[in-house]
């Protein structure tokens, strides 16, 4: 036997094993023999990575949308500027490509700022895996390219600036395009802005904040990719947050039970399929503007399931060191 072909067989056993000792997760997929292993993804993720995007693949025919890497097949609409969102900026060396996210007019209340999602107010069936779900993650790779959090386009008010700026989230499943069931961004907490995870349990319940102790500049320093990872457990109430595969130092900022975790378990999230995805700025259907992003984008991934702290290095370094 070649040693490639030794090499192959072994990696394939390898995800197998992996995907076995796998715990079940409600939610989740059911295994399939034709899950597949892709050299810039951790086998360990590919049963539960409902969303894939890589900004490598234009939806056939519609340079306009982006084809989902991930079990859903969910495609995400490049808002405002299409194809030309697409960018030769990858975010590691086997990457080619980046999404382009901006605010582009910030003195005129429009709907022109670049951002990327998808929505429908009745729910989107394709992600049905994050309806009655008791954990969930994103992962994505970010580049400030521009000032952060921006004007409100949305008053008169030149001192008026937003307080947040939206990097990559779900939606809940009443959401009208800004609230979501769980994101990454940095927004306002207690008077300072801070790198957060944000989940929301219940669709009609308050959310939680998971928020960075270490400066958001450090964390998010202009013209430099960082991979961002956070994770929810909606029935533990646990989140946490990773920066370049290790974790982050943080704090709960919501006092009390925002979640409703003092009944009985288990807790899931509401049985509603989410709204949709929003990425680099909220109302995905752009019909308003709000938290705009001026960075760049790579290979974010959304999972049910919360994924081990070892799982996120590991993807950190095989995205780094895939061929």
């Amino acid at each position: 036997m070649s040693a490639a072909r030794s090499g192959r067989l072994v990696a394939a056993s390898l995800a197998a094993v992996l995907f076995a000792a796998m715990p079940a997760v409600s939610g989740a997929p059911a295994a399939s023999a034709a899950t597949q292993t892709r050299a810039d993804v951790l086998p360990s993720l590919e049963p539960n990575l409902i969303s894939y995007y890589d900004f490598e693949h234009p939806v056939p025919g519609n340079p306009a949308q982006e084809s989902d890497q991930g079990l859903s097949g969910t495609p995400v609409n490049l808002v405002n500027a299409g194809a030309q969102m697409r960018v030769a900026d990858g975010a590691y060396p086997a990457s080619g490509h980046s999404l382009q996210t901006m605010q582009v007019n910030p003195t005129v209340n429009g709907n022109d700022d670049w951002k990327a999602g998808i929505y429908s107010a009745s729910g989107v069936p394709s992600l049905h895996a994050f309806n009655h779900m008791q954990q969930a993650t994103v992962m994505v790779w970010v580049k400030q390219t521009g000032t952060n959090p921006n004007l409100n386009s949305n008053t008169a008010n030149p001192s008026d600036y937003y307080n947040a700026f939206g990097i990559a989230g779900v939606l809940s499943g009443n959401s009208d395009g800004h609230t979501v069931r769980f994101l990454i961004e940095v927004e306002e907490v207690s008077g300072a802005l801070h790198l957060v995870a944000l989940g929301r349990r219940i669709d009609t319940g308050s959310s939680q904040v998971f928020a960075a102790n270490q400066d958001w500049h450090t964390l998010l320093p202009q013209g430099q990719w960082v991979f961002l990872a956070a994770t929810f457990d909606f029935n533990s109430g646990k989140m946490a947050l990773y920066r370049n595969g290790q974790p982050v130092s943080g704090f709960y900022a919501t006092p009390g039970d925002p979640w409703g975790l003092s009944s009985p378990g288990p807790h899931y999230t509401s049985a509603t399929d989410p709204a949709g995805i929003k990425i680099g700025g909220s109302f995905p259907q752009n019909t308003l503007e709000r938290n705009p992003c001026n960075c760049r984008f790579d290979s974010i991934m959304f999972l049910n399931r919360a994924v081990q702290p070892g799982e996120v290095r590991g993807q950190y370094d095989r995205a780094l060191n895939a061929p």
